[in-house]
């Protein structure tokens, strides 16, 4: 099943969103979230809004299918709508659009 995958700041874990005929609802949260054929989504008009008003909002996403159990993930990505406007490896600040597996655990997001 396809998610969409945000941090709560509110409730300090991941909120994993359903597609729904009403359109993306959250139905659960985690501290650990495992998922395969991921693609990284940030909305520019909410980062625009965010460089533009100051305050956070949910923007940016992580989409892919829940797993069980996926390969290690080495490289940690990062987010940050005033440094960039996609997510980025830290490693080497290297644009994400997508991988084939990631692990988001205790506010940080990790890919193979």
């Amino acid at each position: 099943m396809r998610v969409r995958v945000y941090y709560n700041l509110h409730k300090h874990t991941f909120s994993i969103q359903h597609r729904t005929s009403k359109g993306w609802r959250v139905r659960d949260y985690a501290d650990t979230v495992r998922l395969t054929d991921v693609t990284f989504k940030v909305s520019e008009a909410g980062r625009q809004r965010v460089l533009r008003e100051g305050r956070k909002n949910v923007h940016a996403f992580v989409i892919g299918t829940l797993a069980d159990t996926v390969p290690d993930t080495p490289h940690r990505v990062t987010y940050n709508p005033f440094k960039a406007p996609t997510f980025v490896r830290a490693d080497d600040g290297e644009p994400v659009t997508e991988a084939p597996v990631a692990v988001l655990h205790h506010k940080q997001v990790s890919i193979a």
